[in-house]
C-alpha cells in the first residue's frame, strides 16, 4: 500500500534522523537499577481529521503522547518531510501538532507521529487531513412534476458535490422550516436524498426543495424548489406495489451497523416485508419507518447473506434482493509484549491477526522496515536490542502493536536469589536445592558438599536450571552444600546448609464407606511426624481440598458429597497420603448430553446418556417439553409425538429411582419441528354487516404450523353457488373487511381457512350474518334489569335480559359501556361487543376501588338501539402490596386501541379494546409478558408499540390453630376461590407479587404465616404441596398440636 512505501521512503531519505545508536543503552547489565528505563509507547495517537474549508477556527490541531523513560523526543512527518519548528504553519505544542491557517493545497495528505528515546523508535499509525465543504445547490428554477391522483411521483434531490459524502437529507413542504416528516406514504432516501411518494393526494400540491445538512462541518444547504403539480381524477385508479428505491451490494463492517433501504410506489399503500434468504432475518434486527428500513445491530459474520424485500398490496406485488457482505478490521489475537533475553539465546517474535480479508503482517524495528510474518533470531547479539512494531493490515484497517527487545549480558550474582541457608529434608525423601542466580549468558554449574566436588550419580543429579536434586536421603547427607556458576563475564557462588528430619507416615487410613442420604460419617485419618516441626492435616474431595485436624465428619451426607476424598497429612518437609472413596446413596444424578435426532413435523427422537444412579436403580425416566412422558428408567432414547408442526422446543431429561425424582438434565438446544400443511381451522369466526353496508369477518388464529402463512376468507350470500374470497397474508391478522356494500336483506355465509407454503388448511364451520333489509331500523328497545357484580378488584360479571324484537327493528348483537362515573370521558368508555345470543359478559381493565356506570345496547345494521338505564357498581379495594400494571397510552382522536397481554415467547395472548388512553393489568404471575398496543379504526390497523415486563412470585401460606384451618378448609371456595385457581386451592395457597417489606393485609387474629418468595420459577403441584406439608407441621409443631 502507497503508505508503506511512504514510511520506507521517508525513513531511509533521512536516516540521520533514525540511525541507530548502539551504545551503552543496549550493552544491557543484569542489574535492577539500569532496567528502570524504556522505550517508547504511544499513549495518543494522532487521528483522522476533517477541516471545514470555511471554519472560522483558523488551526488543526493533531494530538500525540508517548511515554518513555528518558523522555521521548516527538517529530512529525508529512509528505517524506521531517517537519522543523518553528514553521510559518507548523508549530510543537507539547508533542502535539498545531497547523495554523490551514490550507487545502499545502497541508492536506498523511501525518505520522515519530517519538525516540535512547531505546528504540516508534512510529504512529497514519492519521489523514482533509478539508471538507458542501458547495451550494443550482439556482436554476426546477422543472415542475406533474402526476396524476394516485399515482407516484419522485421527487429528484440531485445534491451538489461534497465532502465527506456522508450527510442528512430532508425535503422542506412551501416554507422554511417546515420539514416534511417520512410516514407509510413519503420516504426520503439517505442515500440518494430523493424523495418518494407512493400514492399522490391532491393535498400534496405545493412547492418542494431538497435539504442537505453535513454533521461533520456544521453547513447545511437547500434546493430551488420543485413544484408538485397533482391531476384530479374522477376515478383514482390503482396501481402494483413498483420498488423504486432499492440497497445496493452492501458491505459491512463487523461489530457496526448498517441499514438497508426499501420503498414502493403504488395504490393503495404497499406494505413492506423483509426476509433473509435460507434463514431468518439476525436476531438483532429492527425495522422502521413503516418497513422502509431494516436495520442491522452490531452486524456478525454470519448475518452475510442474500436479503429480500417484499413488497405488496391488492394490486399486486415486486421484491428485490441483493447481498450484504460482512467484513471486518484486522483485530490482534496475539501481539507481542516487552520481552528481556540473554545474549546469543534464540527468539521468536510472532503476531497473529484475525479480520476479514486476512491481515498480512509485517515488522518495523526503530522505524525501519524488518520483514514479514515471524521474526526468528538463532543467536541475540546487542544490535537486536531496539523497539519493534508488528503492523496488521487489509482493506479496512491498520493496527500496530509495540514492544521492547532488550539483549542483556552480566556476570553471575547471588544478590537477588541466594541459595536457601536452612534446607529440610525428610528421611528417605527426595531434596532439591535450587541454584537460580541473575546471569546473562546462561552460565555454568559446579556443586560442592563442603570440599566435595558433587557429579551426577543414580543418587544425585544437577539439573540444567543449576538445582542439584538428591534422592533417599539420609542422615549422612547432612552438611554444607555451595553452587559455583561462571560465564564469560565472571563467576559468583551462595551456601546452604541441609538437615534431614523423620519421614511423616500415615498411621490411621480412612476407609471406602457407603452412606445413604441424610446420614453422618466420619472419616479417620491420623500420622507420625518429626517432634521439631508442625503438621497440618488437608482433606481433597475429587481434588477440591481444605485444612482439617485430622478426622473429617461429614453431617447430613448428601448426593454431592460421594467422591474420591484423599487425606494428607503435611509439613513444611514432606507429606504423606491416604485416600477411601465414599458412596451415596440418594436421588439419580442428570442424565448428560440431551440431543435431538430425527427431526419431523410432529415428533423427535431424543438421545441421552444416563447419569449416575446413586446406589439405586433407576425405576423410570421422565422427559419434560412441558408434558411430562415416562419411559423405563435403562431406556435412552426416545421418540416424542404430538408435538406442533413448525414449532420451536428444547427438551430435559431426569431419571426417578426409589428416593425420588433427581436433578433435570441440561436442556437440549433448541429445535424446530419441520413445517406442516394447517391442521386446525381459526375459531370463532364472526359475520357482521357495518353500518355502511361493509362485510366485518373476525377470527381467532391458530398455530402457523410453516412459513409463508395467511388466511383465505371466504363468503357469499346463501343462495348462490360460487364463493367469493380474499387472502389475507399477515398471520397476525383477525379481522378483514369487504368494503363493497352488502345485497340488504339478505343471508350471507363465511368461513375462514388457513394456508402456508405446504398448502391449504380446513376451512372453519361456516358462520351465518344477515345484511339489513332495506328500511330496517335500529332496536327500539333497551335492554332491562342490567345488573353487575364485582369479581376481582379489575373485573366484574353484567347481566341483562334479552331484547326480542321482530323486522325490522332485530337485534344482531349487543354492546356494553363502562366508565368511572366521576373520573373518565363518558366519549372515552371501554366497549364490549357480544352476539345476540349472548346475555352476560366480563368486564376487565376496571381501576381498583372506583364508582362504575354500566350501560347495555342492542343493535343491528342500522345501528344502535336506545341505552339501558345505568347500572352503578364499586370494584373492590385492591389487596395491600398487590402490584398493578399501569399502562398509559397516547391520545389519538376518536380509535380504538387494541392491546394484546401474551407471554414471552407465545404468539397468542389476552386481548383487550378500550378507547380511553389508560388501562391497568394485575401483574403477571408467571414468567415474562409482553404487552403490545396498536391503534384501530376502519382504514386498518397502526403499527404495533411494545413493552416487556418481568413477573415474579411469592407463595403464601397462612398458619393458625387448628379450628381456623378446619374453617380455612370449609370456608375456602367463599374466601379463597376470588384468588386462586382449582388446583392451587387443594394446597390452601395462593400466589401473588413478591413485597420488598413484609406481607400486609393479613387479618390480625392469624398469629402465624411464612413467605417462600420463589423468584422466576414456576411452581409445579409437588413443591407446592410440599411446602404445604412441611409448613403445617411447622405450625402444629409450635402450637404443640
Amino acid at each position: 500500500m502507497f503508505f508503506t512505501s511512504v514510511y520506507f521512503t521517508t525513513i531511509e531519505l533521512l536516516g540521520c534522523f533514525f540511525i541507530l545508536n548502539i551504545t551503552l543503552a543496549h550493552l544491557m547489565s543484569c542489574s535492577s537499577e539500569e532496567a528502570t528505563g524504556f522505550g517508547p509507547i504511544f499513549e495518543e495517537e494522532p487521528l483522522d481529521t476533517v477541516y471545514a474549508e470555511d471554519s472560522p477556527e483558523n488551526k488543526i490541531s493533531m494530538n500525540c503522547r508517548a511515554r518513555a523513560n528518558p523522555p521521548a523526543i516527538i517529530k512529525y512527518i508529512f509528505t517524506l518531510l521531517i517537519l522543523h519548528f518553528p514553521d510559518e504553519h507548523f508549530s510543537l505544542v507539547g508533542g502535539n501538532l498545531v497547523i495554523t491557517n490551514p490550507d487545502k493545497g499545502k497541508h492536506a495528505g498523511k501525518y505520522v507521529c515519530v517519538a525516540k528515546n535512547v531505546y528504540g523508535t516508534v512510529i504512529s499509525k497514519e492519521a489523514t487531513v482533509k478539508f471538507g465543504y458542501l458547495n451550494q445547490f443550482p439556482t436554476d428554477e426546477r422543472e415542475p412534476v406533474h402526476v396524476k391522483e394516485g399515482q407516484g411521483a419522485v421527487l429528484l434531490c440531485s445534491p451538489p458535490s461534497r465532502y465527506p459524502s456522508e450527510v442528512l437529507f430532508r425535503w422542506i413542504y412551501n416554507d422554511f422550516p417546515n420539514f416534511i416528516i417520512p410516514d407509510q406514504r413519503r420516504f426520503v432516501s439517505q442515500t440518494t436524498g430523493n424523495m418518494y411518494i407512493a400514492k399522490v393526494e391532491p393535498s400534496d400540491v405545493g412547492n418542494y426543495s431538497c435539504f442537505v445538512s453535513s454533521p461533520t462541518i456544521g453547513k447545511s444547504v437547500f434546493s430551488m424548489p420543485i413544484p408538485l403539480l397533482p391531476q384530479i381524477e374522477k376515478e383514482v385508479k390503482r396501481y402494483p406495489a413498483d420498488i423504486r428505491v432499492k440497497f445496493p451490494k452492501t458491505y459491512a463492517l463487523v461489530h457496526q451497523n448498517i441499514t438497508l433501504e426499501c420503498f414502493a410506489l403504488g395504490n393503495p399503500l404497499p406494505h413492506i416485508r423483509w426476509r433473509k434468504l435460507d434463514a431468518d432475518l439476525p436476531p438483532n434486527y429492527e425495522v422502521s419507518m413503516n418497513g422502509a428500513l431494516l436495520h442491522l445491530i452490531n452486524v456478525q459474520y454470519e448475518d452475510e447473506g442474500s436479503y429480500e424485500c417484499e413488497t405488496l398490496n391488492v394490486k399486486g406485488m415486486d421484491w428485490y434482493r441483493q447481498w450484504l457482505y460482512v467484513e471486518g478490521a484486522p483485530e490482534w489475537a496475539e501481539h507481542i509484549n516487552d520481552t528481556e533475553k540473554d545474549v546469543g539465546s534464540e527468539l521468536t517474535l510472532r503476531c497473529v491477526a484475525v479480520g476479514k480479508p486476512l491481515p498480512w503482517i509485517r515488522w518495523l524495528k526503530d522505524g525501519y522496515s524488518y520483514g514479514k510474518g515471524e521474526l526468528k533470531f538463532s543467536s541475540l547479539t546487542f544490535e537486536d536490542s531496539g523497539m519493534y512494531q508488528c503492523v496488521a493490515e487489509n482493506e479496512w484497517g491498520t493496527i500496530y502493536a509495540s514492544a521492547e527487545l532488550r539483549v542483556v549480558s552480566c556476570a553471575p550474582t547471588f544478590i537477588y536469589n541466594p541459595v536457601k541457608k536452612v534446607l529440610l529434608g525428610a528421611e528417605n525423601g527426595r531434596v532439591v536445592i535450587e541454584c537460580k542466580p541473575r546471569a546473562a549468558p546462561k552460565p555454568k554449574f559446579i556443586w560442592k558438599r563442603g570440599s566435595e566436588l558433587l557429579t551426577n550419580s543414580s543418587r544425585m543429579l544437577i539439573w540444567d536450571d543449576g538445582s542439584l536434586e538428591i534422592l533417599n536421603v539420609s542422615k549422612s547427607d547432612e552438611g554444607s552444600y555451595t553452587c559455583y556458576a561462571e560465564n564469560d563475564r565472571g563467576k559468583s557462588n551462595s551456601t546452604g546448609t541441609l538437615t534431614i528430619t523423620e519421614a511423616t507416615k500415615i498411621t490411621v487410613a480412612p476407609s471406602d464407606t457407603e452412606a445413604v442420604v441424610g446420614d453422618t460419617t466420619i472419616l479417620q485419618c491420623s500420622a507420625s511426624f518429626d517432634p521439631s516441626l508442625d503438621i497440618t492435616f488437608i482433606w481433597t474431595v475429587d481434588s477440591y481440598g481444605h485444612e482439617n485436624r485430622g478426622d473429617l465428619l461429614i453431617k447430613n451426607i448428601q448426593v454431592r458429597h460421594a467422591g474420591h476424598y484423599s487425606c494428607t497429612a503435611q509439613t513444611i518437609v514432606d507429606n504423606a497420603t491416604a485416600e477411601a472413596d465414599v458412596s451415596v446413596k440418594g436421588l439419580p444424578g442428570p442424565p448428560g448430553g440431551v440431543r435431538v435426532e430425527e427431526i419431523g413435523d410432529t415428533s423427535v427422537k431424543l438421545r441421552w446418556s444416563l447419569g449416575s444412579d446413586h446406589g439405586k436403580y433407576f425405576k423410570r425416566t421422565n422427559i419434560i417439553f412441558p408434558a411430562p412422558v415416562f419411559l423405563d428408567g435403562s431406556t435412552e432414547s426416545a421418540t416424542v409425538i404430538n408435538l406442533y408442526p413448525w414449532m420451536q422446543y428444547e427438551f430435559r431429561v431426569h431419571a426417578i429411582n426409589e428416593f425420588g425424582a433427581g436433578e433435570n438434565s441440561r436442556p437440549s438446544i433448541k429445535i424446530k419441528t419441520w413445517d406442516a400443511r394447517p391442521t386446525v381451522a381459526p375459531s370463532e369466526v364472526i359475520g357482521q354487516v357495518g353500518i355502511s353496508g361493509e362485510l366485518i369477518v373476525t377470527w381467532t388464529p391458530q398455530f402457523f404450523f410453516g412459513k409463508k402463512f395467511g388466511y383465505i376468507v371466504a363468503f357469499k350470500q346463501h343462495e348462490d353457488y360460487e364463493w367469493k374470497w380474499a387472502t389475507v397474508e399477515d398471520p397476525e391478522t383477525r379481522r378483514y373487511v369487504y368494503k363493497e356494500s352488502m345485497t340488504p336483506d339478505t343471508e350471507i355465509q363465511v368461513k375462514v381457512s388457513t394456508y402456508n407454503n405446504k398448502g391449504e388448511g380446513p376451512s372453519s364451520l361456516i358462520s351465518a350474518v344477515y345484511s339489513p333489509r332495506l328500511g330496517e331500523m335500529s332496536p327500539t328497545e333497551a335492554p332491562l334489569d342490567v345488573y353487575a357484580r364485582q369479581v376481582t378488584s379489575t373485573e366484574a360479571l353484567v347481566w341483562w335480559l334479552p331484547v326480542y324484537q321482530s323486522p325490522p327493528n332485530w337485534v344482531d348483537g349487543y354492546q356494553i359501556r363502562y366508565w368511572r362515573k366521576y373520573d373518565d370521558n363518558e366519549a372515552a368508555a371501554s366497549r364490549v361487543i357480544v352476539h345476540r345470543t349472548v346475555n352476560q359478559t366480563r368486564l376487565e381493565n376496571m381501576r381498583p376501588d372506583s364508582h362504575y356506570l354500566i350501560e347495555v345496547r342492542a343493535f343491528n345494521g342500522a345501528g344502535l338501539g336506545p341505552p339501558s338505564e345505568h347500572c352503578e357498581m364499586f370494584t373492590r379495594r385492591p389487596r395491600k402490596r398487590f402490584a398493578l400494571l399501569y399502562i398509559t397510552l397516547i391520545q389519538i382522536l376518536h380509535l380504538k386501541r387494541e392491546i394484546l397481554f401474551r407471554k414471552e415467547g407465545e404468539r397468542y395472548g389476552k386481548l383487550y379494546t378500550t378507547g380511553r388512553h389508560y388501562i391497568d393489568f394485575p401483574m403477571p404471575e408467571t414468567g415474562d409478558y409482553v404487552i403490545e398496543v396498536r391503534a384501530r379504526c376502519e382504514g386498518g390497523d397502526g403499527p404495533i408499540s411494545q413493552i416487556r415486563v418481568q413477573g415474579e412470585y411469592c407463595l403464601l401460606l397462612i398458619i393458625h390453630h387448628f379450628p381456623t384451618l378446619i374453617m380455612l378448609m370449609i370456608m375456602k371456595f367463599s374466601i379463597i376461590s376470588s384468588m386462586c385457581s382449582l388446583q392451587e386451592l387443594k394446597y390452601l395457597s395462593h400466589i401473588h407479587r413478591c413485597s420488598s417489606t413484609d406481607v400486609t393485609g393479613i387479618p390480625a387474629d392469624l398469629s402465624y404465616c411464612f413467605v417462600l418468595c420463589l423468584g422466576k420459577a414456576s411452581l409445579g403441584p409437588e413443591s407446592l404441596s410440599v411446602a404445604a406439608v412441611l409448613l403445617l407441621a411447622l405450625g402444629w409443631m409450635n402450637l404443640g398440636l
